[in-house]
């Protein structure tokens, strides 16, 4: 059988930069076996399958990692509805318009829109609520990273795993010189394990003074990703838990982030939370994607 697929640069409007994702919009008769065998095969950070709903939405999305699915992740969400809105899928757009993807984490509303350039731009809504699980000792994280315990900024939050749906460890540097030394090998991130946290994926950032508020970094070697040059889910828990750390008890944040920078893939990913009575209640991530490739894979 052929699959047709395309490939995208997800956050941003370069191509070539940002992160890179391929998409098979018609999935149906391929198994998960067969599904991880492609996803093996573009070697991206992610690939996604897109089903017919089961639930009465718009699609089921499945997302495969090169070893393994994941029940939810940002870039691979923003970049499907993009290939589907610029293929056609959902008719033209004169409007905005919000879908929602079926995916093992819940469910996942997207708005897409056509710019006046004629870009498309997609947001998500994250598909859970912020949930903070547990601190990660700091020297452990520090030796894990490549990095020196005093690179580490604590006075905002210790370094801790968080959630909106996928789970990353979560840690301030206090510095753009720390953040471009720091690594995590396989061995770092097996370091973390070890050492009792609940995962292995870290997302570090610094808060910026230039066009970004943030500027970030995530590795997750264990699941053959050794740097993700734009990650948002990644970026929504940093968004969320910034905002849940905020003193004040209701309000709307943002937050402009650049990451993949160190690796050459310039990313911009453009983050917003809701928040009321001192929870944090939404959490949308954005940005522009790019088509790079399309065409068909035998199975």
């Amino acid at each position: 059988m052929r699959y047709r697929y395309y490939t995208c640069d997800v956050f941003t409007d370069t191509r070539f930069g940002g992160n890179p994702l391929a998409v098979l919009p018609e999935a149906e008769g391929l198994s998960a076996a067969q599904m991880q065998l492609i996803a093996r095969e573009f070697n991206y950070s992610e690939s996604t399958f897109v089903l017919p709903a089961e639930k009465g939405h718009d699609r089921r999305v499945r997302i495969f990692t090169p070893p393994a699915e994941v029940p939810f992740a940002g870039h691979p969400n923003i970049g499907t509805a993009f290939v589907l809105a610029s293929t056609g899928a959902f008719g033209p757009l004169d409007e905005p318009r919000t879908l929602v993807f079926e995916e093992d984490a819940g469910l996942v509303p997207i708005t897409i829109a056509r710019g006046e350039d004629g870009r498309i731009r997609c947001e998500l809504e994250a598909p859970q609520p912020l949930a903070k699980r547990g601190a990660v000792d700091v020297a452990t994280l520090a030796s894990a990273a490549g990095l020196e315990v005093d690179d580490i900024v604590t006075t905002t939050h210790a370094p801790l795993v968080a959630s909106v749906g996928l789970p990353f460890v979560i840690a301030e540097l206090r510095d753009r010189d720390a953040l471009a030394r720091c690594r995590l090998d396989v061995a770092g991130a097996e370091k973390l394990l070890a050492a009792g946290a609940e995962v292995p994926d870290l997302l570090l950032y610094v808060r910026s003074a230039d066009d970004f508020d943030l500027r970030a970094r995530m590795f997750s070697p264990l699941d053959g990703i050794p740097e993700d040059p734009a990650t948002g889910s990644a970026n929504c828990v940093l968004a969320a838990l910034l905002s849940d750390l905020d003193p004040a008890s209701d309000g709307a944040f943002s937050f402009r982030i650049a990451q993949g920078v160190e690796m050459g893939r310039p990313s911009v990913l453009e983050a917003r939370t809701e928040k009321r009575d001192g929870t944090v209640v939404n959490v949308w991530i954005g940005g522009e994607s790019v088509m790079v490739a399309e065409g068909w894979i035998e199975v």
